[in-house]
């Protein structure tokens, strides 16, 4: 008789009784259970237990009826003679409900209804349920993390027992199954393997990590999530196809693997780099440094099919080899001889040593020996694939094999694991090294001419001793390899000879501080040789060297100039063969070292060079990295060819003009270098032509867009102040008072005092002509010079004394402008506006403004400031004669003071630009414009002329103008040793 819902409350009853501690109870019910086994509706009853969740129900009698329903699947799914089993029915309803009910909170009870459904999937997919694997990926949408968990749980079981059937038909249902599962299963991992280290790293930050575990559920099913998904993805591999050569077959798959390995390698290294304390136990860091060792030493494992894994087994022993945490303290292990804990920096130390002494058992001396071997012979040694690509393109190859990223390409990272090893292990491999050199120079001798092991082993060996020349100086003569072999190959112009060419040219960069005495100019003539050679990657690599050996600190000008001549033709013409950027940019490199060391003896070539930068810069057109390059190369040009730079500028305004261009579509990227450009080209003219003049109105678009080329700027509007003359103030007056309006009131003190040496500079030079065009600036000045905002702010106090300064030179220098500029009612209205408290009349305010920052000011500041007050004694204004006690003060002051500093040079306390003070920034420098400006500062009317003299004469048109009585009145009035120190002043007795 068929059991139904209604006898589920009885069968929950005799579970209950079955786990009873009471024999007389438990064994009738354990009984009764078997009888019930075979009768239809047992499954479904058991199910209907399962599914109860709650206080209604025990979780031990749950777990105990999944037990029975995974026993009764085993004995009655299939129908038997003796047996009616299961019928189809409830079969179906089983089926259903099972996936319904798969989201199970009970660890244990998920993990027996995850083996049954593997046990029914093994009997019933695909024919009687086809729909088992959409049904559960469709459960895998949902974000619940235990749903998730539970899915991958009953996915990893039924794969694993489908993975068991090895009819055809079976396998071929299991390499669908995996076509459908494996990228979203790889994706989940790769997804739990970023959630996981992200709470790592949060969790590493925390001391309550344990507490945090427990309350994090969801964190801890994602780590097991992560486990099934990797052994998913392992039976997916290794099962869902039965041939054997499935990676030939399924190119996708295949590269799925090496993707999955090499990740995680990669996540190896990153661990190791971002916690290297983690990885001191004896079953982490000596186990996959051994692996690692292994995969590169052995040649079935590091087959270049697996090339990508190999690069990142590599880079982790490298690492490790690199770690400062794993080295020795000098002090030794810490003996905890206290029972207090050991501090951190303490344990780190014991760490060190701990980790020190694994890598010695791992690595001991011959096994040391032979990863060099193994590096230098095998990884080194050049495929017949990279010779094929050479031949095909040699210039691409030669940046391949040099500036390609050492992680990214096999040999690149071989040599930087050669050069640690050999670091952490000199004096053992130092031998070994030069035991192959001679090998490998015995075995190819310098005139052969065919591509032989022992040609490629000589250019792996030759590699390696280029890497490490500091210690192979102690076992190997330079001078006599040079000689006896490297000579001889160089002059060996054999095709196949390339490859060793190319080499020594590498090396003899690399070698440059063992290159002594007479054997130094060889070496420079062999480079200049390998420049002419038939191979542009053996031109690149002599290009490469002679950067180097010019720029070395001992290197000979006069075999430079002997040279020169040959370098120049040889990089024109490797200029007009190489296509790539890269190629360009360092011959660009090449011709700047040259000219840089050159100096005024490139001035028979500057035509050639004029021609040839021309070209260059026409055929970069959009190359905006090369452009900057031979931006800078035009500096250096142009500072060596001096006075002497007209005759290029044919070439140069051109190029200047499209790099000063704020319009230009590539004024982003070139115009920093073009306005240094400009700032050494007017530094080096003789004379400021019509062309240069041209190009002053670009200057406002500069300032305009951004104030980042400030100091570049300043320095090129004072070279056109000085040499323009008036011819520059009358084509540029407007745009330069554009320029310093925009300047003056929107750039910071540091901005300021940067731009107020030229405004002072100006009205020096042109005190009748400048003051009007540049007006605004002028009140803009006034404005800082009377706001008083600067009693706890240095550089505002220096920036008030400087504009203070200013305005003082312009009473000086131009009285009457001055008058009309400080009575416009607009200008004190807009500064009462401001909130500014001054008075009715500004000249006044000054006045007290240049009384009060006297001390704040320099030398030459203060003489301005005294003048000015001089000036004032002369002028209409009736209150002056009440601030004469003051004035006067400040000019006794200043008198004074300029005689004790007389002798001394004033410079530093001058408030000119840094470029007159010879400390321009561009690495530039002109005697004779630097002459001039030194000349233009000592003219200066203000230095020239005696404040005794002024301040004489003007007191007496002071008494004149106010009166004898008004005046004697205010001498009176002065303090006796003050007066007694303005006699002194003025050598009155």
């Amino acid at each position: 008789m068929a059991l139904s819902a209604g006898d589920v409350p009885t069968m929950y009853t005799v579970l209950v009784n079955s786990l009873s501690a009471d024999e007389a109870v438990r064994r009738p019910a354990e009984t009764a259970l078997a009888q019930c086994e075979a009768r239809p509706g047992f499954c479904s009853c058991l199910l209907e237990i399962i599914s109860a969740r709650g206080l209604a129900c025990r979780e031990d009698v749950r777990l105990l009826a999944t037990v029975y329903f995974k026993n009764s699947i085993s004995r009655y799914w299939r129908h038997r003679r003796d047996s009616y089993g299961i019928s189809n029915e409830e079969k179906d309803h089983l089926r259903k409900n099972l996936l319904v009910n798969i989201r199970e909170e009970n660890s244990q009870i998920a993990l027996q209804l995850a083996v049954l459904i593997s046990k029914i999937a093994r009997l019933d997919y695909p024919k009687e349920w086809p729909d088992l694997f959409s049904l559960l990926a469709q459960q895998l949408q949902s974000a619940d993390v235990l749903a998730s968990h539970r899915v991958f749980m009953v996915l990893f079981r039924t794969l694993k027992e489908l993975s068991t059937k090895r009819l055809a038909v079976d396998q071929r249902n299991y390499a669908e199954i995996t076509s459908h599962l494996f990228e979203y299963t790889w994706n989940l991992w790769k997804s739990d393997v970023q959630t996981i280290l992200q709470n790592l790293s949060m969790l590493s930050q925390r001391s309550d990590i344990d507490s945090i575990l427990e309350q994090s559920n969801d964190l801890m099913l994602i780590c097991d999530r992560w486990l099934l998904c990797l052994k998913i993805i392992r039976q997916l591999i290794f099962s869902g196809y039965a041939n054997s050569s499935y990676k030939d077959k399924q190119a996708k798959l295949w590269d799925f693997a090496k993707r999955a390995c090499t990740k995680l390698m990669k996540v190896l290294v990153t661990l190791q780099g971002r916690h290297p304390y983690s990885f001191v136990h004896q079953a982490v860091l000596p186990a996959i440094v051994d692996f690692c060792l292994n995969m590169i030493t052995n040649p079935e494992q590091g087959g270049a099919s697996f090339e990508e894994f190999l690069i990142q087994s590599m880079v982790f022993v490298k690492s490790v080899l690199e770690c400062k945490e794993y080295k020795p303290s000098p002090t030794g292990r810490v003996i905890n001889e206290s029972s207090q804990p050991l501090s951190l920096e303490q344990r780190k130390k014991n760490f060190g040593a701990v980790a020190s002494d694994m890598l010695k058992i791992v690595l001991p001396g011959d096994r040391v020996m032979l990863l060099c071997n193994i590096l230098i012979r095998r990884y080194f040694i050049y495929t017949a694939k990279d010779l094929e690509e050479w031949s095909e393109n040699p210039e691409s190859f030669h940046h391949e094999q040099n500036l390609v990223q050492w992680t990214e390409k096999q040999r690149p990272c071989a040599e930087a694991l050669f050069i640690v090893i050999f670091e952490n292990y000199r004096e053992q491999l130092a031998p070994v090294v030069v035991s192959i050199l001679r090998e490998a120079m015995a075995l190819s001798p310098p005139l052969e001419t065919d591509v032989t092991a022992g040609m490629l082993l000589k250019d792996a060996a030759y590699t390696a001793a280029g890497h490490v020349y500091y210690e192979l100086s102690n076992y190997l003569s330079f001078n006599e390899w040079f000689h006896g072999s490297l000579s001889i190959e160089i002059s060996n112009g054999h095709p196949n000879m390339r490859i060793i060419r190319r080499k020594i040219a590498l090396l003899l960069g690399q070698w440059i501080s063992e290159i002594k005495g007479d054997t130094r100019k060889l070496v420079y003539h062999a480079l200049v040789g390998l420049l002419q050679d038939n191979d542009i990657a053996v031109r690149l690599a002599a290009c490469s060297s002679l950067c180097y050996l010019f720029q070395e600190s001992s290197f000979s000008e006069l075999d430079l100039f002997e040279c020169l001549p040959t370098c120049w033709t040889m990089c024109f013409k490797l200029t007009e063969d190489v296509q790539e950027f890269d190629s360009k940019v360092q011959v660009l490199n090449f011709i700047s070292v040259l000219l840089e060391h050159a100096g005024d003896k490139v001035i028979p070539f500057a035509s050639q060079l004029s021609h040839f930068f021309q070209k260059i810069w026409d055929e970069s057109a959009g190359e905006s990295l090369l452009q900057i390059q031979l931006l800078a190369a035009l500096r250096t040009f142009i500072s060596s060819v001096g006075y002497q730079s007209p005759l290029s500028y044919h070439m140069l305004i051109p190029i200047l003009q499209s790099g000063i261009n704020v319009d230009s579509p590539d004024a982003l990227n070139l115009l920093e270098d073009s306005v240094l450009l400009w700032e050494t080209t007017l530094l080096n003219a003789p004379s400021i032509v019509s062309q240069l003049l041209d190009l002053f109105s670009y200057l406002v678009g500069i300032v305009t867009r951004s104030f980042d080329h400030l100091e570049v700027t300043i320095n090129i509007i004072e070279d056109y102040i000085i040499f323009g003359g008036s011819e520059f103030l009358k084509r540029h007056g407007a745009s330069l008072a554009n320029i310093l309006d925009t300047i003056v009131g929107n750039v910071n003190d540091k901005g300021l005092l940067t731009a107020l040496p030229i405004i002072d500079l100006l009205i020096q030079l042109f005190p009748q002509e400048a003051p009007p065009l540049i007006s605004s600036a002028l009140q803009k000045l006034i404005f800082i010079c009377l706001n008083q905002d600067d009693e706890h702010n240095p550089s505002r106090t220096t920036v008030r004394a400087s504009a203070g300064a200013i305005l003082a030179r312009l009473l000086v220098m131009n009285t009457n402008f001055t008058g009309k500029l400080l009575s416009e009612p607009a200008l004190l209205t807009s500064i009462q506006q401001t909130g500014i408290s001054v008075n009715n009349n500004l000249l006044l305010s000054l006045v007290d403004m240049w009384i009060d920052k006297v001390d704040d000011a320099n030398v030459i500041q203060q003489k301005e400031y005294a003048m000015a007050l001089s000036v004032i004694l002369t002028l209409h204004v009736p209150q002056v004669i009440d601030k004469l006690d003051d004035i006067l003060s400040v000019c006794t002051t200043v008198i004074m003071g300029g005689r004790e500093v007389k002798t001394e040079d004033d410079t530093s306390g001058d408030i000119t630009s840094s470029s007159w003070l010879g400390n321009d920034n561009s690495g530039y420098s002109n005697t004779s414009k630097e002459l001039r400006k030194r000349q233009v500062k000592d003219s200066d009317p203000i230095k020239q002329a005696s404040l005794e003299d002024m301040l004489r004469d003007n007191l007496k048109a002071c008494a004149a103008l106010h009166g004898d009585a008004t005046f004697n009145a205010a001498i009176g009035r002065i303090h006796p040793a003050a007066f007694a120190q303005l006699q002194q002043a003025l050598n009155i007795a």
